[in-house]
């Protein structure tokens, strides 16, 4: 039965031709639109139809032991092997802070591959535009010491990657999954479809990757991170209100506990690996079942599961 740890192996001993390879078969699945199994793609936008299950994590950044555990604690390949309407859904930001971010990029890549109807992976701010550099960004030295002379080539494959991986997900009348935060501007699914195209002369895509919700505002305010926004409940209630959602999932703030709940209980934020330089207690994920109506996050607890 195939395993996580199978997977893990094969990246530790994975030379630099061997990821290059990979990293362009997943870029050629990534252009695929329309009808893709359960999956409707259009742009950079995954809709579901709200039936099945979904494992969701966020935030690996380079920590092999957190992926091992989450696949291991959830059985969830088994699951995806036995169910077609099962999804992994990756929330963005695999690489940087931890020492094994080309590892980790392989396993989600080769899971991809593996399962190219059922895995879907999401751009975080560690996966951003060029003109929106992230520091300190430690992937390029990561990948010195990993693939030798060879470094610079495979790191830009991966880069090039990024313009690939989708934007967002909506599960119809659910949830709208993304890295970051809804742009304050966001007036339907279209501006999450194509943010890309239209990065940078306006800061959807910015907004979508960067962006955190804060309980003390009412409006937008400019981001302490350097780039997206702080963004308040109103903002919150008018993207749900367009999409015809309820709640919001997002990774991109480190939470003590692996998770925590924002604006009313319309937005859950999810972390998924633990241990410095975050230095949270735990990390989590959530596994549940799509098809699950609720109208506020806290409805969410008993599916979600710490590491």
């Amino acid at each position: 039965m195939l395993d996580v740890k199978s997977i893990v192996s094969e990246a530790l001993e994975a030379n630099s031709e061997t990821f290059r390879t990979l990293t362009e078969e997943v870029k050629e699945l990534m252009q695929v639109e329309g009808e893709v199994g359960r999956m409707t793609i259009n742009g950079r936008l995954v809709k579901l139809k709200p039936y099945g299950e979904a494992l969701i994590l966020s935030d690996i950044h380079g920590d092999l032991d957190s992926l091992v555990k989450i696949f291991d604690q959830s059985n969830f390949l088994h699951v995806m092997q036995q169910n077609r309407d099962a999804f992994a859904i990756f929330l963005g930001d695999y690489g940087d802070r931890g020492v094994y971010s080309a590892e980790v990029y392989y396993v989600v890549l080769k899971l991809k591959l593996l399962f190219p109807e059922q895995v879907i992976l999401l751009r975080g701010n560690h996966e951003g535009p060029e003109d929106l550099p992230v520091y300190p960004s430690d992937m390029p030295v990561q990948f010195q010491r990993r693939f030798g002379r060879s470094w610079l080539e495979t790191y830009n494959k991966v880069r090039q990657l990024f313009n690939f991986l989708y934007t967002a997900v909506i599960v119809e009348g659910r949830y709208l999954l993304l890295h970051g935060g809804p742009p304050y501007q966001l007036k339907g699914p279209e501006d999450l479809a194509y943010a890309h195209k239209r990065h940078p002369m306006e800061s959807l895509l910015e907004d979508i990757l960067w962006s955190d919700p804060c309980d003390a505002l009412d409006g937008v305010y400019e981001s302490p991170r350097g780039a997206g926004k702080l963004f308040s409940k109103k903002v919150t209630f008018q993207a749900i209100n367009n999409l015809s959602v309820n709640v919001i999932l997002r990774g991109h703030e480190p939470c003590l506990e692996g998770f925590k709940i924002d604006h009313d209980g319309h937005v859950l934020t999810i972390f998924s690996r633990k241990g410095p330089p975050y230095f949270n207690r735990q990390g989590a994920y959530l596994k549940l079942n799509l098809s699950l109506k609720i109208s506020r996050a806290e409805e969410l607890a008993p599916y979600i599961y710490k590491i």
